[in-house]
């Protein structure tokens, strides 16, 4: 009997490929570099590089931080105001009529805001300082302010689609029923 060998299988052209890329070809001189490209920055090794990597960073003065914190906490204050034109547009288009589409986007016009209000310290803590402290109350109370508003739009959908008791008509189980003066009786009746 004869003996089998295992012979082993050479590797795949992709894999000699990826380990032994072809040699550059550079472009012809007639083709010019698209606008804002240039051949040789990417080419040659840049000298801005090896200044960025030789020069550390300095650290921020806790000035600069606590200015650089307030700066933040604004940007976490106004952001409920960027969903407000949002906001109002689904409502607007999701009609006033009850249907399970208008009954969760006025929930969720609800929720929101009121988790907003509910984690406001929390949203703020890491901004806080004692340096800061003053105007990061200001900053808390711009939050609250648009938060404030985005209950608004809640209760201007519930409004529109008839679910506040605004009328005389919805607090009619409080008043005394009227006596008519008198009564209409149809002569035929068929």
């Amino acid at each position: 009997m004869t003996d089998f060998k295992p012979v082993a299988d050479p590797a795949p052209r992709w894999v000699t490929d990826l380990a032994n890329p072809p040699p550059y070809k550079s472009k012809p001189a007639s083709i010019p570099d698209p606008p804002g490209y240039s051949s040789q920055a990417v080419s040659g090794p840049s000298k801005k590089k090896d200044v960025s990597r030789s020069a550390p960073r300095e650290q921020p003065s806790p000035e600069k931080m606590d200015q650089l914190k307030l700066k933040k906490a604004w940007e976490v204050a106004l952001a409920p105001a960027k969903n407000l034109p949002m906001t109002l547009i689904m409502m607007y288009m999701s009609g006033n009529s009850l249907q399970i589409f208008s009954i969760m986007m006025v929930f969720m016009a609800f929720k929101n805001p009121i988790m907003g209000l509910l984690s406001t310290n929390q949203a703020f803590e890491r901004f806080e300082t004692d340096s800061n402290r003053g105007s990061i109350l200001q900053v808390k109370a711009a939050y609250v302010l648009m938060q404030v508003l985005a209950l608004a739009v809640g209760v201007w959908k519930i409004n529109s689609m008839g679910l506040l008791p605004t009328t005389r008509s919805d607090w009619l189980a409080w008043e005394v029923r009227r006596e008519p003066l008198e009564y209409a009786v149809p002569a035929l009746s068929l």
